[in-house]
């Protein structure tokens, strides 16, 4: 991604915090703020007209939230991807957020150094259900009913699928993940698509908290 500028879609309704991540992400090299929305309702306007390559997406906006955003935005097949911002360790809306396709999420409080690395992460296809949250989400899925599509006795992944599965878990993307093993990107590609399919999962992020379930990460 380094010679390519990431473009970002940040959607809060706190005008000061907008400022305050729009300043740190100016502070990179490769990510500018090229579209800002001060409430659910322009943001479900704004991004399928502005294409951004990531969305900061806050959860808690009055009228339409950020959950709402992301299932409006799914619905359509128009949802670039989009990390979750929260104040809060609210797992239920977390999870739901996932659930709805985000591709992780991220701590208001975070530095800039996180929140650079999560930007690039989600805009090279990588996810961010990083092992940190593991726990909190594993507890989370225990009280929460498992309501998104999946196969409740997922076929046997093979070794490798289950080494990269592990790496996806940890928001590696694709190249990333093809690097460390010295394999071709279409070698992972074609196993991330074996594992969602075994898995019976649409995306990396569901792919990620069904092996969370499971047990396999």
């Amino acid at each position: 991604m380094s010679n390519k500028t990431i473009s970002v879609c940040l959607v809060d309704d706190q005008t000061l915090v907008r400022q305050g991540i729009r300043s740190l992400l100016d502070l990179s090299d490769d990510i500018r703020v090229t579209a800002e929305a001060g409430d659910g309702i322009q943001a479900v306007e704004v991004i399928p007209r502005v294409k951004p390559d990531v969305v900061l997406l806050d959860m808690r906006m009055p009228g339409m939230s950020g959950l709402d955003v992301l299932n409006a935005l799914s619905a359509k097949g128009e949802l670039p991807p989009t990390i979750i911002l929260t104040t809060f360790d609210d797992d239920q809306l977390v999870l739901g957020g996932l659930k709805a396709g985000a591709r992780g999420y991220l701590l208001k409080d975070v530095s800039l150094d996180q929140l650079v690395d999560a930007v690039r992460a989600v805009a090279a296809g990588g996810s961010l259900v990083a092992p940190v949250v593991t726990q909190r989400l594993l507890s989370g899925l225990e009280r929460m009913h498992n309501d998104f599509t999946s196969l409740d006795r997922p076929d046997p992944l093979t070794d490798r699928e289950t080494e990269i599965l592990r790496l996806m878990a940890g928001g590696y993307s694709n190249k990333e993940i093809a690097n460390s093993l010295n394999v071709a990107e279409g070698t992972v590609k074609n196993h991330v698509s074996n594992i969602l399919s075994k898995l019976g999962v649409r995306d990396r992020t569901r792919a990620v908290l069904k092996a969370f379930e499971i047990g396999i990460v």
